[in-house]
């Protein structure tokens, strides 16, 4: 390689780092193209095993909300709902675990180097066990700042205490869980993950049904039924890696270790993290709003909010598929792959979204009359279906984003947008409740999904140019 070129592909190399991007980190050292195909029935591998394994997971919220709405206790629901986002606030910002495990994972796939998937997932297992243990210990502080933030009734507060000590001692199974998926979803194991997920959240649903309305334990049995299923999850998960692994070159201790890849794992799931807690802030204060008009818009709120995350994860199928791919085709350096894979998952995405909105405005009354058996809060959730169920239309295109610029490992980009839409939704706040009620709220809510998918499209192609060019440079 003569010097000057060298220089350039340094350079495009050092540019793409600044912006953000760590995508080069990760790709084939000689910079070689590794061509593969993107199609319909590729995307569908990854796509339906995983959308029908994300569909197993808000069952878990809508039996648990079942559950104990059974008890017709407007409170009971209030705190159940008010724990679940106390809890939610915690775990979903170690969601980098599963997303940044993904990316890195699917990267190293697409240059072929399986002895980099393995590390990635035991780097991750360290900071999951470690993370873990610590949250499980720190439980009482999780449950005081989550009455503190709510500001409910005692009895609402009562609840939610009694649910986020139980369920954070499940804290390390479920954070090992998150390294698990990231792993098999880097691998576009679709199959594997729809197992593990329909196993994990199965047990769930169960010892749920069992404890909270057989055994008359409500709330709490809702929460060791989660504990439950975290375990068997990790259980079954680890033990199919582990014989895996046993077939593979053993993998040497200072290359799972290595600091410059920890660093590099670090600096991706801290953007990531950042970007997973202005989430979770907004959820938050959706969920405090609805509380300041009362106990039953409170319920009414958060049996609809099931909906909302049934809706997403319907499209997280297809977010993961974007996953896989993008970060596939970064590894291996081949822009028309990624170019089909944006196109692919984007079309399925918004066909889904559209029959999921359809669906709910059918259906959704009818399921809001078995959820709850408190006849002022079925009024309240029905009233506000509609806005509920419009949420599948205006957040596809910010799930979409999301799954593509994390296998991209784009992670100061999706940080800085998830920011500014933060941003705007806490302006909404301040103005469209105070003017419109409840509603003004869940426009607020449509308003944050529509400008956090708008704002990653705009630097979708100026980012895959800068990086796909960069990799030809270096080469």
């Amino acid at each position: 390689m003569v010097a000057g070129v060298g220089e350039t592909g340094a350079c495009a190399q050092r540019e793409i780092r600044q912006q953000g991007g760590l995508s080069l980190e990760y790709a084939s050292p000689e910079g070689r193209v590794t061509p593969f195909s993107v199609t319909n029935r590729s995307v569908l591998a990854i796509a339906v095993p995983m959308t029908l394994a994300y569909l197993t997971t808000p069952f878990i919220g809508l039996v648990g909300t079942g559950v104990v709405g059974q008890f017709g206790d407007a409170a009971l629901l209030g705190g159940l709902a008010a724990g679940a986002v106390a809890f939610d606030v915690v775990f979903t910002s170690f969601n980098f675990l599963r997303a940044g495990t993904t990316a890195l994972v699917a990267q190293a796939f697409g240059r072929g180097d399986a002895s980099e998937e393995q590390a990635v997932f035991w780097r991750a297992v360290v900071i999951a066990l470690i993370a873990g243990i610590v949250l499980a210990l720190t439980a009482p502080l999780t449950s005081i700042a989550g009455q503190w933030f709510m500001q409910a009734e005692p009895r609402v507060n009562e609840t939610l205490d009694a649910y986020v000590r139980i369920r954070m001692l499940g804290a390390p199974f479920a954070l090992i869980n998150y390294a698990i998926l990231g792993y098999i979803l880097g691998r576009g194991e679709g199959g594997f993950a729809l197992f593990l997920q329909a196993t994990l959240n199965g047990v769930n649903i169960i010892v749920s049904i069992l404890l909270g309305l057989h055994f008359g334990w409500g709330v709490e049995g809702v929460a060791w039924a989660a504990v439950a299923g975290e375990l068997a999850g990790m259980v079954i998960g680890l033990a199919v890696l582990l014989r895996r692994f046993g077939g593979e070159p053993r993998l040497a201790r200072r290359r799972i270790f290595d600091a410059a890849a920890f660093k590099r794992l670090f600096v991706l799931n801290r953007d990531i993290m950042i970007r997973s807690l202005s989430l979770l802030i907004a959820f938050a204060l959706f969920t405090r709003q609805g509380a300041q008009f009362g106990t039953v818009t409170l319920a009414a709120n958060a049996v609809l909010m099931n909906f909302f995350i049934a809706a997403g994860f319907f499209l997280d199928g297809f977010a993961a598929a974007a996953e896989q791919l993008a970060g596939r085709a970064v590894g291996a350096r081949y822009e028309p792959a990624f170019r089909k894979a944006v196109y692919l998952c984007s079309i399925w995405g918004f066909a889904l979204a559209g029959s999921m909105t359809a669906a709910l405005m059918i259906f959704g009354a009818d399921l809001i009359v078995l959820i709850s058996t408190a006849e002022d809060v079925r009024a309240a959730a029905i009233a506000f279906l509609p806005w509920a169920a419009f949420t599948a239309l205006s957040g596809v295109l910010a799930f979409q984003m999301d799954g593509i610029f994390i296998g991209a490992a784009w992670s100061r980009d999706m940080r800085n947008m998830m920011v500014i839409s933060l941003l705007v939704f806490i302006a909404a706040l301040l103005v469209l409740p105070q003017t419109y009620g409840n509603a003004g709220l869940w426009a607020a809510l449509h308003l944050l999904l529509i400008v956090r998918g708008v704002c990653l499209l705009a630097i979708l192609k100026p980012r895959a140019r800068a990086t796909f060019q960069s990799g030809a440079a270096a080469h």
